[in-house]
This record gives structure tokens, sequence and C-alpha cells, in this order.
């Protein structure tokens, strides 16, 4: 796992866990913590299986998110690449790969773009989530925070 051990569990606390599938506020079969692929209605699992999915859907999506060979990714910090891997989580590696805040990134842009942007992703099956907006401030504050503790410890 490349995040550090302090975002694993701030994604754990952004997702929630529920041990019986439930459909998300997408219509989404979810389990665990976000877990999405082949839930049926109906599945339950144990909270040790539901750590297990989560570590493995998070280090799936550092080896997309590398796979992307964007340039910029080998010079983000910690922090930085912390806040990148929850946000493509939350929202897919395809929806990351093709997002405008992406190529903004990587363009470079201003923070305030950037942030703005960013705040544009808080919305599930067409209704605005105060779960999102709490999520996009914390992964766009972490992204830009240099100072943050998590990009000299690396926990």
């Amino acid at each position: 796992m490349l995040i550090s051990k302090k975002t694993f569990e701030k994604i754990k606390e952004f997702e929630g866990c529920k041990l019986q599938a439930y459909q998300d506020a997408a219509g989404v079969w979810t389990i665990g913590y976000g877990h999405t692929y082949n839930v049926r209605q109906g599945d339950r699992i144990s909270q040790q299986y539901a750590d297990e999915i989560l570590l493995e859907d998070i280090e799936n999506v550092e080896r997309q998110l590398i796979a992307l060979h964007d340039p910029e990714v080998g010079r983000w910090t910690k922090a930085q690449l912390d806040a990148v891997v929850s946000f493509a989580f939350n929202v897919g590696i395809q929806r990351w790969r093709t997002s405008t805040l992406r190529r903004y990134i990587m363009q470079g842009k201003p923070q305030g773009v950037i942030c703005a942007e960013w705040m544009r992703w808080v919305y599930a099956g067409g209704k605005k989530q105060a779960g999102l907006v709490r999520r996009r401030q914390w992964e766009s504050e972490h992204f830009f925070n240099e100072a943050c503790e998590w990009n000299r410890n690396y926990e």
C-alpha cells in the first residue's frame, strides 16, 4: 500500500462500513467500505473480510493510477498521492482518468482552479451529498498542504 496508514483510516471513515449489501446513493450494490465489484443483493461479509477487500481495492487503485504514466505522479508528495487515491477510490479510476480535475492537476493549473474543480464532485444520484462535500474538502486541502505532517512521516 502506497498511501499512508492515516489516509487508509480516513478512507474507512469517509466510506463507512456495512457488512450487508446495500444500494448506495447512485443505486449501485455496495458492501464493506465502498466495495462494488460483483456485489449482489443479500450478500454479507465479516469485518475482517471488509478490511481485506478495502486494502485490495486501494492497492488496485494505486496500481491503476501508476499505470496511467502521468509524469506528475512521480513528483507528488505523499499527501498529494493520498488525496488522489482517496478521490479515485471513491469515483472510480475511469472517471478519474477522464476527469477535468486530473487534466487540471497534470497541467499545473492554479490551486483555486483545481480546488473549485474538486468541489464539483459532490453529487451522487443527482443530489449534493454532505459526506462528499466533507471528503472533497479534505482531499483538496490535503493535496495542497505542503506542510502536512503526512508528507514527512509516510505513516
